[in-house]
């Protein structure tokens, strides 16, 4: 699935990412502008990263629509949301929290993701199985893409390519 992000004019308070799958069809969303990685974007950074098969982009690229994932994933009282869905919108939080505080603290994300996992009554995803470094993996990754990104001019766009985990 290719992601385009399309950087809006200075004065748009959103940016749009469009997400065109492998058969042409397409979704999109808004992006808030923040000071940080914007939030979708830190998905692919994550998803990317990590070997979750049911993720938001993953599911996007199996044809679900953009508004109907964010909202499933997003609702805390929806118990049939995938728990890898959950999983992988913790550890986005998690990272956000992270690029928020501008350093890398693996035993802060850790607790964050877990936390944000427990509290949608899903369990955390386990790091434990992976043989990574999370900074580079996630941390620098998403500081980079954010440069990548804070880079491009307004009116243009930066294209990305997803392979979401075979299921």
């Amino acid at each position: 699935m290719k992601l385009i992000a399309e950087k809006r004019s200075k004065t748009d308070k959103y940016d749009v990412l469009r997400f065109v799958r492998n058969n042409g069809s397409c979704t999109d969303a808004l992006m808030p502008r923040q000071g940080i990685l914007p939030h979708d974007l830190v998905h692919y950074v994550v998803e990317s990263a990590l070997p979750l098969r049911h993720g938001f982009l993953s599911l996007l690229a199996r044809g679900a629509d953009a508004r109907f994932v964010m909202e499933s994933v997003h609702d805390k009282a929806n118990p049939n949301v995938e728990t890898e869905a959950v999983q992988a919108e913790a550890i986005v939080e998690g990272l956000q929290a992270q690029l928020w505080s501008g350093a890398f603290d693996e035993e802060a994300f850790l607790a964050g993701a877990a936390a944000a996992c427990t509290a949608r009554n899903k369990p955390p995803f386990d790091f434990s199985l992976l043989a990574m470094n999370l900074k580079e993996a996630l941390y620098d990754r998403a500081l980079a893409l954010h440069e990548q990104w804070h880079a491009a001019p307004y009116f243009s766009t930066l294209s990305l390519e997803f392979a979401p985990q075979p299921v």
